[in-house]
């Protein structure tokens, strides 16, 4: 009769070596993204259009037009700092503001086609950066 003893153990140390074979990819793939985003946040080029600004207009493009009671609850700010950041895209053309047409004191809010211009700039920007980013870490580059 063969024993199952050395079986178990085997099997043991199998999922040992599994559970820190895993362990050093997450410690390796961490230390990766660290540095890819340090990067990217470095060749990041500041332009008039902010974060919240850019959030927005990708909500707009992707789920259409929306109040901007919707659009702060939706991107977790408050109403008054939504306010702002729609009046900056407004002025600048970025996005539309028309009235709700079943509540007259409500606004509704769409990117322009200025706005999808602006957004697809930034993120073919955007790709480029990560990129080059990726670049350093590819083999024989």
């Amino acid at each position: 009769m063969v024993s199952n003893h050395g079986r178990g153990e085997r099997g043991e140390r199998g999922a040992e070596r599994g559970a820190q074979d895993t362990a050093a990819l997450a410690a390796a793939l961490r230390l990766a993204m660290g540095r890819i985003v340090r990067r990217l946040r470095q060749a990041h080029a500041v332009g008039y259009l902010t974060l919240s600004g850019v959030s927005v207009l990708a909500r707009l493009a992707a789920a259409g037009p929306d109040s901007p009671g919707a659009l702060a609850e939706l991107e977790r700010v408050r109403p008054q700092a939504m306010a702002t950041t729609l009046a900056g895209l407004v002025q600048r053309g970025l996005v539309g503001r028309a009235p709700d047409a079943t509540d007259g004191r409500r606004s509704i809010v769409s990117i322009t086609e200025a706005g999808r211009t602006v957004l697809a700039e930034r993120r073919s920007e955007s790709v480029g950066r990560l990129a080059h980013a990726l670049d350093d870490f590819t083999p024989g580059a």
